[in-house]
């Protein structure tokens, strides 16, 4: 009985010590990272990336290529899907047609110009000899040598001439205003080609970036409409740790402070990192963990950005890092 007893007060005095010794207060915390080992600070937490979600702009259409899957890697420029673009090819020619309209009707302007010069140039010379006529014949009606009517209808001619003259500058000055409208028109037209053409592109989506399609929000064969989700790909270029820190610990934790950043998919292979962002405000732990004593907890999110160089690390994926203190 006495042997009992004394297994039981040693088996209490062992759970006392467990519990208050700082080393087993550490490694309680474990889960959330917050084990000191030297001048590190271990955290542990999932690795994120930069994600976009892509989808059509303005137009609405069937699918009809969607040739990657959740996991597929993507180069930039990759075509992730295609609409139906019949509607939109149409489109692009009409304009096209258009815009030859309002070329072939500059090409008339000009030419209705050629002529109204050409004309000008002969009435300037017909209005100068009727001019000379008339004061031939007014001179010799003058002296009694030519009769009224002549000398009338010399006057008649030269008026007649200057009108001739008056109607072809107006006619010039009518076919420059037709060049300028037509040239506006053309610049009209060269724009809704453009339009047209953008809008048509639209029909193709393509990669952004380089990185891997993490989700697949739609399927072949549905009406795509403006705006809707189609895929979400993650720029693997630009990973990071989402990590907790205690607030006890915060303190010694500064932006661009160095960390070594491990993973079990990566066995022996370490990854040089860098503190790029400290939560402003702290928050309790997230509920993840298991016991209530860690939930409430308050702790301050940080972010560790991490050299990905091979893509090796991946959205998702659980790791580690010691991040380097600063001296207390």
């Amino acid at each position: 009985m006495n042997r009992r007893r004394a297994l039981i007060l040693l088996i209490v005095l062992l759970a006392v010590i467990g519990f208050s010794a700082p080393e087993w207060s550490a490694d309680w915390r474990g889960w959330l990272g917050m084990a000191k080992a030297g001048n590190q600070l271990l955290v542990s937490g999932n690795i994120e990336a930069h994600e976009s979600v892509l989808a059509f702009k303005t137009v609405q259409s069937r699918i009809v290529s969607l040739p990657f899957d959740e996991g597929k890697w993507v180069k930039a420029g990759t075509v992730i899907a295609q609409l139906d673009d019949a509607d939109y090819r149409q489109q692009v020619v009409i304009a096209e047609a258009s815009l030859e309209v309002q070329r072939r009707q500059l090409d008339i302007a000009r030419q209705n110009l050629i002529v109204a010069q050409k004309s000008i140039a002969s009435d300037q010379a017909d209005l100068e000899m009727k001019r000379l006529d008339n004061q031939r014949y007014e001179t010799l009606w003058q002296r009694g040598n030519a009769t009224t009517q002549t000398r009338d209808q010399a006057v008649t001619a030269q008026k007649q001439s200057q009108a001739a003259l008056d109607r072809d500058q107006a006619l010039v000055l009518s076919a420059e205003r037709s060049i300028a409208l037509a040239t506006a028109n053309i610049t009209s037209a060269e724009a809704q080609v453009g339009m047209a053409r953008i809008v048509r592109d639209y029909t193709t989506l393509t990669a952004p970036f380089d990185g891997v399609i993490v989700v697949r929000q739609a399927e072949l064969g549905e009406i795509a409409m403006p705006g809707t989700p189609i895929v979400t790909i993650a720029d693997l270029d630009h990973v990071w740790l989402r990590a907790y820190v205690n607030e006890t610990d915060i303190g010694r934790v500064h932006l661009g402070a160095r960390a070594t950043v491990t993973t079990d998919s990566l066995p022996g292979k370490s990854l040089p990192g860098r503190i790029s962002f400290i939560s402003s405000e702290a928050e309790f732990t997230p509920k993840t963990v298991e016991t209530h004593a860690e939930r409430v907890t308050l702790v301050y999110r940080v972010k560790i950005d991490i050299e990905n160089p091979d893509h090796a690390l991946v959205p998702g994926m659980p790791a580690d890092a010691g991040i380097e203190l600063s001296a207390p």
